[in-house]
């Protein structure tokens, strides 16, 4: 059961602390900053992540650009900016994204 419903897009939500960080996806907010370089994160969780990144090792390499990550997965997700894959398809016109970020901000155009 998830009882904690946005009023923006409907999505549901075991609990109010999770319908709170949800929210931010729509209104933008950023509460927690990166104190190095200013990035803002919509959870606590995502700027501790963000924080390895200011070290020095980066072992994933691309093999186009050579840009270095600390993580697998944001090599991975970096691949995708220099493919033409466009995985995350608006439900009511059709329209395709790289980033499910920028799907979020279209579905708010219809």
């Amino acid at each position: 059961e998830k009882p904690h419903k946005c009023w923006e897009c409907g999505k549901g939500f075991k609990s109010g602390s999770q319908l709170l960080i949800h929210r931010r996806s729509h209104s933008g907010e950023r509460p927690y900053e990166c104190g190095e370089c200013g990035k803002g994160f919509q959870t606590r969780s995502n700027l501790l992540k963000h924080r390895g990144i200011h070290g020095e090792e980066r072992p994933f390499r691309c093999a186009q650009c050579g840009k270095g990550f600390k993580q697998n997965s944001a090599l991975l997700n970096h691949r995708r900016s220099h493919s033409e894959e466009r995985p995350h398809e608006c439900g009511e016109c059709g329209k395709s994204f790289k980033w499910s970020s920028h799907l979020n901000i279209h579905l708010r155009s219809h």
